[in-house]
């Protein structure tokens, strides 16, 4: 079985700790709802009533960590999740709580609402 590299663990750690705040996941969390076609900034600042530059902050936070994608449209910038970061950093967790040493039976993993 494959070992996981500090370098990997390092970066899932960043990952979480980008995660870590309330208004980050919360922003996350959002942007998945909006998948694939994500969500311009004025739209997340006014569904979660976040300031411009506190939003600013918080997305550049989640970009610096590839947690999201962004991409210019004319003069509004358009972010989206990560989703191919997201299912590394979940395949992490997965890989050591249900395959290795079964902490957590796989079949107990739910979609959460």
């Amino acid at each position: 079985m494959e070992m996981t590299t500090q370098a990997e663990v390092s970066r899932c750690a960043d990952m979480f700790a980008a995660m870590g705040s309330e208004p980050r996941l919360r922003i996350l969390r959002l942007l998945l709802s909006a998948h694939p076609d994500g969500m311009v900034v004025g739209e997340i600042a006014g569904e979660l009533d976040i300031t411009s530059s506190t939003l600013s902050h918080h997305l550049d936070k989640l970009k610096n960590e590839e947690l999201v994608c962004v991409r210019r449209e004319g003069t509004f910038l358009r972010y989206s999740a990560n989703t191919i970061a997201l299912e590394q950093l979940l395949g992490f967790l997965y890989a050591e709580c249900c395959t290795r040493n079964k902490a957590v039976e796989p079949n107990k993993i739910v979609c959460c609402k």
